[in-house]
């Protein structure tokens, strides 16, 4: 239920929000959504870099609803309806609503925490309306001020080509991401916020895009933000190759055939016929490209080495020490891969295939470990990887888990290898079984991470699972620890800093079995960060390969 109109006075013009109060917050939270952080990158200004908003002080923003998301893949049936358009580099604040108007108006008063978060999906779908921020601001011990936006996706904000780096447009979306910084660099102060106290915090997309900001280093400069959470996401995540890598040169083709561009247009020709399309037309194209590579998961439309934004190969950058050094808090779940790999998969030979064409550069040698780090079901009986379940193939835990390990498990722990000596990380591992086949899912510890109504209604077991998650990370954007602030009525476990050589990790839900049929657990336990390690130092070993 919306209340109220409050007002923020920006250099851009009035910002009318709205105060939100229902059942399940807590706390009323005040709401400013909608409001633009750069001008739109429609007509002349597709495919170009952002541009700051123009400061028009009479002007009145109606900051009641969310922007539109971004064109991209769409949500999966059954979400949410969402309004599409270009013009989708908004941002929305929550904030708690103050005691009263005279300690709002105070010239005193503590500027407080910023959060900012960035969504995932791929780098293709997804908004961030997705994330219940207003929640996660309601359900805090101690306030904060919280930040979402949208950026660009799909080829609209990632289309990686010699063409494209000619034109000056690559990783378009990560550059808007930097855009909305800046805009919270300025402009946050006016909700309250301390630009000096900034804490990034993303899943997936958004984890590996915090893991390229963090990267995104220059000597001298003063950093946009100040600590970072990143979620099941890394900068040496899945692939990170050079902009004119082949597998991108290919999708780029594909793109401009999907988009039906004449054979003979000449190179200079190339983005003034696509700025000439119609946003339908654009979105058919590159969900058309997006789901021709999609079963292979070589996923089209991603970040690139660009000698900028991503100066060099993430890998060399972690070792140069050419990277923010902010304290990170980072982790993974148990079953990274149950959303994506196939659920079917009977043929063991398509176990090894599956690599071979997701990792062209892995040799035969690789290969042949990677079939023996996983023992093959059909052929040692005692495989860790023996499918007992019904509904899936004999070889689904197997490329699950291995796929999970490649693609977030082994770039999660990477991070805390090579950033704890330099900085304070903690490192999570979220193992609450949501459903027999899919195990702890991707994206599973956001909802506990807002306090979600739905997550929080289950059980009184869920709800302390919920508050648990949410008190640590709240701790940590609030003071940059995750015991510094306590959650009323709970006790949780002391969570130690990740050091190299005894690593420890704090897992959630391991002990929970209540979702698939069995009793409730703990909701958190500080273990050895050794599950399936051996793994990870595997994949360590490969990543240049990811790199080139």
């Amino acid at each position: 239920m919306a209340e109220q109109r409050p007002t923020v006075k920006l250099p851009q013009g009035i910002v009318q929000g709205v105060t939100l109060k229902n059942n399940h917050l807590p706390r009323p939270v005040e709401a400013f959504r909608g409001v633009p952080y750069a001008l739109p990158p429609t007509g002349d200004r597709r495919f170009r870099q952002a541009q700051p908003v123009v400061p028009h002080p009479d002007l009145v923003i109606d900051a009641s609803a969310y922007g539109p998301a971004a064109p991209g893949k769409p949500l999966l049936a059954g979400g949410p309806k969402l309004e599409y358009s270009e013009d989708c580099l908004h941002a929305n604040i929550f904030r708690h609503v103050p005691a009263s108007e005279e300690a709002e108006t105070k010239k005193e008063r503590k500027l407080l925490p910023v959060a900012v978060y960035i969504h995932g999906g791929a780098f293709n779908r997804g908004t961030s309306s997705g994330h219940n921020t207003a929640s996660m601001v309601a359900f805090s011990e101690e306030p904060f001020i919280a930040v979402s936006f949208n950026y660009r996706l799909g080829a609209l904000g990632f289309l990686p080509s010699t063409a494209s780096e000619k034109e000056g447009i690559l990783n378009l979306g990560l550059r808007d991401q930097l855009v909305l910084l800046e805009w919270v660099r300025d402009n946050i102060h006016h909700f309250g916020g301390d630009k000096d106290s900034v804490t990034l915090f993303g899943l997936s997309a958004g984890g590996h895009s915090i893991g390229h900001l963090i990267m995104h280093y220059k000597e001298g400069e003063k950093p946009l933000f100040h600590r970072a959470i990143i979620e099941s996401g890394a900068a040496t995540s899945r692939a990170v190759r050079p902009y004119n890598a082949p597998i991108h040169e290919e999708q780029f083709q594909e793109f401009l055939r999907q988009a039906k561009m004449p054979t003979d247009t000449p190179a200079e020709g190339i983005f003034p016929y696509l700025r000439s399309l119609s946003t339908d037309a654009i979105s058919a194209a590159q969900t058309a490209t997006f789901d021709k590579y999609n079963p292979s998961l070589r996923w089209a439309f991603q970040p690139v080495i660009d000698g900028d934004i991503i100066p060099r190969p993430p890998l060399e950058t972690w070792k140069s020490g050419r990277w923010h050094k902010v304290p990170i808090m980072t982790g993974f779940t148990r079953n990274e891969g149950s959303l994506y790999v196939k659920k079917r998969l009977d043929n063991p030979a398509l176990f090894p295939k599956f690599f071979a064409e997701l990792l062209p550069l892995l040799s035969e040698e690789d290969i042949a470990t990677i079939d023996r780090l996983y023992a093959d079901p059909s052929q040692h009986p005692d495989s860790p990887y023996k499918e007992t379940r019904d509904k899936v193939g004999s070889q689904y835990r197997r490329i699950e888990q291995a796929y999970a390990h490649y693609a977030y498990v082994a770039p999660v722990r990477q991070t805390a290898e090579l950033a704890s000596p330099s900085t304070p990380v903690y490192v999570y591992q979220w193992a609450l079984e949501a459903t027999v086949l899919e195990g702890a899912r991707h994206g599973d510890n956001m909802r506990y991470e807002f306090c979600g109504p739905l997550v929080v209604a289950i059980s009184e077991g869920q709800r302390r699972l919920a508050r648990t998650m949410h008190g640590y990370v709240t701790s940590f954007i609030i003071a940059g620890d995750p015991n510094a602030v306590p959650t009323s009525g709970l006790e949780r476990p002391a969570w130690p800093r990740y050091e190299v050589g005894r690593a420890k990790a704090m897992v959630f839900g391991e002990k929970d079995k209540s979702l698939v049929g069995g009793a409730p657990g703990p909701a958190a336990e500080v273990q050895d960060d050794s599950w399936e390690r051996d793994k990870c130092e595997f994949w360590w070993s490969k990543v240049e390969l990811s790199q080139q």
